[in-house]
């Protein structure tokens, strides 16, 4: 069995699609953090060019295994190195997709959220339609996009996280508000 390493160091960045998350994350590594990138779109591509069954049309589930794979390889990846590492996702967020979808979480997902744990402060990306665009792995509609938000934000707090909004602001001001909330 893994030791598993002080946590405190692992900062997720959270909430539905389209709301801002992965661009702060690149200006906040632009800055010099280290950060592991959000599995789903990765996932999404691969399996659409091999025409596999783990997409989220065509196997919910097999893609949250996906999901999970990943995020617990991000979570191995950041415990192997030192300092601060921002998540983009976390693996509470497989649960929350899985509660969006209508499907229960096996009993193996819920252990690992349980287990693999981060800052207790999570920030969450509240929907924001004015930058919401669709593309080819963002199907979701804006209203999907909210009810994405409330899952996720249902997960974290249900598991004992502390949840940040970030603010409806341009790029720049979201970097002040998480470097001046990271110390």
């Amino acid at each position: 069995m893994m030791t598993i390493p002080d946590t405190d160091r692992f900062v997720v960045f959270t909430g539905g699609p389209g709301s801002g998350k992965t661009t702060l994350l690149a200006a906040l590594a632009a800055a010099g953090f280290r950060t592991m990138p959000e599995g789903g779109r990765a996932i999404i591509r691969d399996q659409q060019e091999i025409d596999g069954p783990a997409l989220p049309s065509r196997d919910p589930l097999a893609f949250a295994e996906q999901m999970l794979g990943w995020e617990l390889r991000s979570w191995r990846e950041a415990a192997a190195g030192a300092g601060p590492v921002l998540f983009d996702r976390g693996v509470p967020d497989v649960l929350g997709y899985l509660k969006l979808c209508g499907i229960a979480a096996p009993a193996h997902m819920e252990r690992a959220a349980r287990r693999y744990r981060y800052h207790r402060r999570v920030f969450i990306a509240p929907p924001w339609e004015a930058i919401y665009a669709h593309d080819a792995e963002r199907v979701q509609s804006f209203v999907q996009a909210q009810a994405t938000h409330a899952a996720l934000a249902e997960v974290y707090a249900g598991l004992g996280y502390e949840l940040v909004p970030l603010p409806l602001a341009g790029i720049e001001e979201r970097v002040r508000f998480v470097t001046g909330r990271l110390g």
